[in-house]
């Protein structure tokens, strides 16, 4: 069985991370913003260009434009975004993982193959901490698989790209979850701050809170088992 985690909202605090980034950024300039306001203007901009993205547009590209429309919306100078997030995408390494995924995941690669499935570009999922814990053959991203979330093209390019073995997802944001139960993929979702599921869309089968039940519950579903209780 092979397990992908999705890396910017399940296994990487994003929005603590970019946030100090963008906090720095603008405290040079004197723009007297909280670098989380800029992240989650710069997040809205960014998932909305995704859905419309399709490749050869690569997730730098997304990105870069999405800051552009970020700083156009809070009046701020658009014309740095593109070293900006060249800073941003520098520090990835530096973006925290949340506390519970470093120990979650080497229990859970110990019952099946772990990677990441993730809208971004193959140097960026390389850089990020989340990389050293997973199979660095099962890298798989937006650019790899030629498409980006939530189309249901990511996640059958995903199950192609592990055939003939089964593909669960660990997915937390609404969007993520929601996509790969319409692209007929396993989910497991991992409760994060400030995510929760679309109301308005399928619930996965199995929720938990803490990384370090993945395990368990994959196991299970890997031997045919019903899930253990969980969150």
């Amino acid at each position: 069985m092979i397990v992908t985690v999705d890396l910017f909202s399940a296994a990487t605090d994003t929005r603590t991370g970019a946030g100090a980034v963008l906090g720095r950024i603008a405290e040079e300039r004197g723009w007297g913003l909280d670098g989380t306001v800029l992240y989650d203007v710069w997040d809205r901009h960014n998932k909305g260009l995704q859905r419309e993205a399709r490749a050869p547009r690569t997730f730098t590209q997304v990105s870069r434009e999405a800051l552009r429309r970020a700083y156009d919306e809070l009046g701020l100078d658009s014309g740095s975004a593109g070293g900006d997030l060249a800073r941003l995408h520098d520090a990835v390494g530096d973006w925290p993982l949340w506390p519970d995924v470093a120990e979650g995941l080497r229990r859970l690669a110990a019952v099946a193959r772990v990677g990441l499935l993730s809208n971004v570009d193959d140097h960026l999922a390389r850089r990020s901490r989340a990389a050293a814990l997973v199979d660095p053959d099962l890298l798989l991203t937006s650019q790899r698989l030629g498409a980006f979330k939530p189309s249901p093209e990511i996640y059958l390019a995903a199950v192609r790209a592990v055939a003939p073995e089964r593909l669960v997802h660990v997915a937390a944001s609404a969007r993520d979850v929601r996509g790969a139960l319409e692209a007929g993929i396993a989910v497991v979702r991992l409760a994060r701050p400030g995510h929760a599921v679309d109301p308005d869309g399928p619930e996965p089968s199995v929720e938990v809170a803490d990384a370090g039940e993945l395990a368990d519950v994959v196991g299970a579903l890997g031997a045919g088992r019903p899930a253990p209780p969980t969150a």
